[in-house]
């Protein structure tokens, strides 16, 4: 498949490459891999698969391809072209996100290709193929789609490096992240040590595992002690997510005294629910979220929350993509894990319980 959709392309600019003459981006282009691993396949450097490199070699030999000195150092010849790829469903997490990926991407002179999916699903496969043939030379991944079987094979039968942020168990991945279990665990406790037994949680996106983790600190905290007792609801990270979540724990016959959500959107999303339901935050409802965007202080009161280092997670997960590139590492190479610190930021949306159950 690969490689039938490089000939078609191909053919129809024979004429332009034979009076240009073939670059290593045809090449890859040919071969349906990336130019990096081009690169390596000419140099002889780095871990290639046997059926990768006769791919290469096929590509190099129809197109009458002859390497120069420039693409023997294909970081120093070739323009630094990172991928993006996203489809985070947190508007205000990809705000804090990009801009951390921009700011990083401008101090090392890298240009960067977006691809975007929708509604946090991967991009489609013709997109990401077409990345891939663009000659980008690593590729940085946002959550959920660094744990997407589909986009982390597609990059990797490429040869790609890959940095993922806030994913986990991805193997041959430069993973970046924060301990997600500890943080919702510690700010847990919070609730707990406010007075707080009757505790709401909403869940993240089902498909990410630091969703997963979350909850798990959540309970963590929870089974630390006696007789508190809890409500667990669905919710996707998306502020739409958050109202139903909102309406399912305040309307129910013994509602909590404090809610947690899985992040900050929906937490704003639980705040409006109790105001339309005349709750006051925090004298008669706690609520806490998770990230510390922006959405944590662009409503009354801003939310007690987890501070996850968005901008400083994309910046140091492009700098050390950008070093994995520099280093002429193969892209399939064992990956790395490196957590950041997070941090727990009381602001108003949290208090001691008033005594009796948020009106339902």
């Amino acid at each position: 498949m690969k490689q039938g959709r490089g000939r078609g392309q191909d053919q129809s600019g024979d004429s332009e490459r034979q009076q240009r003459g073939a670059t290593v981006i045809d090449v890859a282009a040919r071969a349906g891999v990336s130019a990096m691993t081009v690169s390596r396949v000419i140099n002889g450097q780095g871990r290639v698969k046997a059926e990768t490199r006769e791919a290469v070699e096929r590509a190099i030999a129809e197109l009458a391809y002859v390497p120069n000195v420039a693409a023997r150092s294909l970081v120093r010849s070739t323009e630094l072209r990172i991928g993006v790829v996203y489809s985070n469903p947190s508007a205000t997490f990809m705000s804090d996100f990009l801009t951390g990926v921009y700011e990083e991407a401008s101090a090392r002179g890298a240009r960067l290709i977006l691809v975007k999916g929708e509604g946090g699903q991967p991009p489609s496969e013709e997109s990401l193929r077409e990345l891939v043939r663009s000659g980008v030379l690593g590729v940085l991944v946002t959550p959920p789609l660094g744990e997407s079987p589909r986009v982390l094979r597609i990059l990797g039968e490429a040869g790609l490096p890959i940095a993922a942020v806030g994913a986990y168990g991805t193997t041959g991945v430069i993973r970046v992240r924060i301990d997600d279990r500890k943080a919702a665990c510690e700010i847990t406790r919070l609730l707990i040590g406010l007075g707080h037994r009757r505790i709401g949680f909403v869940l993240g996106n089902p498909d990410q595992s630091a969703s997963a983790e979350r909850m798990a600190g959540f309970h963590d905290a929870v089974r630390e002690v006696e007789g508190v007792e809890t409500m667990v609801v669905a919710g996707d990270y998306r502020y739409e997510s958050g109202l139903v979540a909102g309406e399912q724990l305040l309307g129910s016959d013994n509602p909590p005294t404090a809610i947690f959500a899985s992040n900050d959107e929906m937490a704003a999303a639980v705040v409006s629910v109790a105001h339309r339901r005349q709750l006051h935050v925090p004298d008669e409802l706690t609520v806490v979220g998770f990230d510390d965007t922006t959405a944590a202080v662009m409503l009354w009161p801003p939310l007690t929350t987890v501070h996850q280092p968005v901008h400083r997670l994309a910046k140091e997960a492009l700098g050390l993509l950008v070093r994995k590139i520099a280093s002429g590492a193969d892209g399939a190479a064992e990956g790395r894990d490196v957590i950041l610190d997070h941090e727990i930021v009381v602001r108003q949306s949290s208090a001691p319980p008033s005594g009796g159950s948020a009106r339902g």
